[in-house]
């Protein structure tokens, strides 16, 4: 009997705790989302309706079939400054249509509200609220990149980060960089030069690897002190890290995945062990020598910053290894995508091209680029802010409700997260004009503030207290480099280029850009 009764007692505990979990999962990938979609439908909010556990991904892979086909269909007949977002993300552009410039959507667990009214962005611009801060999921989706650094943290850890790295990114600081960038755009442009006295002018070259090894080249300089050769290893981890995590182009929002041992998350896991040792030794070496040592450049500051961190902030290796990691992705990444994007326009439209060289060599009266010189390439100052626009490299600004947060007249609640989608704003007709899809640099010849009507919207750096800190650093260096480039080199678009713009965390070129170069 007293067996008896031990299991029935067992078999009652047992099935009360699967019944638990059964009720809490549904709690939370049900119930929970829905209450936060009731929230925001009362108020007017609409969107397409999801199913459960999934979400709208179902519906999303169904739209993005249907854009493929659609493209296969009319391959080469595309405009080159077409918005991209109406070819990678098909289905927000159809959602829009739908349901109007602000709508409802989800990515399983993850609620998303999207923005493309000029109103709420800018109330989402003007937000000084810690309660607004950067989406949980990044930390978790993306956490073997970001982890907690500066890109992805929130709150008092933020604020520390922020107030650590911003004076690095001072325009006075930025001004002693300028020589090294140069000394990088010198060892590119030589490098193009010997590979043309061998192969012989009108030879083809596939910009995108060099580019890049050139802006990891400048960040390694200017913020860790060494040179490319001494991070290659980094990058060469950090860019295979970032294709494996570029596979979806949206948070999966599917709990539990993420620590599954797939395929995919064994080869993140592997790579951030390895990104993680990598820095740590970098770290390891300065400290070590620091005696000796007068550099004071970035990473010294963060190793400072980790020594009088707040304990309940994180550990202090944490603290360097993730800030190192955001540092080394975002800053040579969306540098070498918009220098590469700003080539193919540039060699798609030679007269804008040569309107750019003929600043530049007027302006340097062939000296070497100084910083005195670089504030004087207004052309050249258009030119990229064009290219920005119309491939602004990071697709979203993101923002989550940390807390409950009133936005304008919606009342955003705790959990929801908020999505502008930057190329849909860049090519809005009634912002940008009649030639919104049309390369015209000259929009921006009064600068920013008279390029259109509603200039807030404009956002490749971001918005809000969360602008990109790196904006002035970017901007210096695209212009050494496209200057270097364009005093020594003229271009045009090979026939082999194929304009097929990619998600890959960033927005760049699935094929590359392929340019026929010519020596002046």
């Amino acid at each position: 009997m007293a067996e008896a009764s031990t299991e029935a007692l067992l078999t009652v505990f047992v099935t009360g705790i699967i019944g638990f979990a059964l009720w809490y999962s549904y709690f939370i990938l049900w119930i929970r989302p829905q209450r936060l979609r009731e929230k925001l439908r009362s108020q007017g909010i609409h969107g397409p309706p999801p199913s459960f556990l999934r979400g709208n991904i179902l519906e999303t892979r169904r739209i993005l079939q249907e854009q493929k086909l659609k493209q296969a269909q009319v391959e080469g007949s595309v405009s080159v400054t077409a918005d991209y977002s109406s070819s990678i993300f098909p289905y927000l552009a159809y959602w829009k249509k739908k349901y109007g410039p602000v709508f409802l959507y989800s990515t399983g667990s993850v609620q998303i509200l999207h923005v493309a009214h000029p109103d709420l962005v800018k109330e989402i611009g003007l937000c000084k609220s810690m309660d607004l801060g950067k989406p949980s999921y990044l930390q978790k989706d993306r956490g073997a990149l970001l982890g907690k650094g500066i890109l992805a943290s929130n709150g008092a850890l933020w604020s520390h980060q922020r107030k650590v790295i911003a004076p690095e990114f001072f325009m006075d600081k930025v001004k002693g960089m300028v020589d090294l960038m140069v000394e990088a755009a010198i060892l590119l442009s030589n490098s193009w030069e010997s590979l043309l006295e061998h192969a012989g002018d009108n030879t083809e070259i596939v910009v995108d690897g060099d580019l890049r090894k050139f802006s990891a080249d400048v960040i390694s300089r200017a913020c860790f002190g060494s040179s490319f050769a001494d991070g290659k290893e980094i990058f060469s981890c950090l860019r295979k890290l970032q294709m494996v995590m570029s596979n979806s182009s949206m948070p999966n929002g599917i709990p539990g995945l993420r620590y599954l041992p797939l395929k995919r998350n064994r080869e993140k896991w592997k790579l951030n062990q390895e990104i993680r040792a990598l820095i740590s030794n970098i770290v390891k070496e300065r400290m070590q020598h620091s005696s000796e040592s007068s550099t004071k450049d970035l990473l010294h500051s963060i190793i400072e910053g980790s020594a009088i961190m707040n304990a309940d902030l994180g550990s202090a290796e944490t603290f360097i290894v993730d800030n190192c990691k955001n540092l080394y992705f975002a800053g040579h990444e969306t540098v070498s995508v918009t220098a590469t994007w700003c080539l193919m326009l540039l060699a798609s439209h030679p007269q804008w091209q040569d309107s750019v060289r003929h600043e530049v060599l007027e302006v340097c009266q062939g000296k070497k680029i100084n910083f005195d010189m670089i504030r004087k390439l207004k052309v050249l100052t258009m030119v990229i802010q064009e290219t920005l626009r119309l491939f602004p490299p990071a697709p979203f600004v993101a923002r989550e409700a940390l807390q409950s947060v009133k936005l304008g007249e919606i009342q955003l609640p705790k959990g929801i997260t908020t999505w502008i989608t930057i190329s849909m704003l860049h090519h809005d007709h009634n912002n940008w004009g009649a030639d919104a899809d049309e390369f015209n640099p000259d929009r921006f010849s009064r600068g920013i503030a008279s390029a259109c009507r509603f200039p807030h919207t404009y956002l490749p750096f971001g918005l809000g207290m969360r602008t990109c800190l790196g904006q002035n650093f970017a901007m210096v260096e695209l212009k050494i480099l496209l200057s270097s480039l364009l005093s020594r080199f003229t271009f045009s678009l090979s026939p082999s280029y194929r304009h097929s713009p990619a998600f890959r965390l960033t927005i760049e070129p699935e094929f590359g850009v392929p340019l026929i170069m010519k020596q002046l």
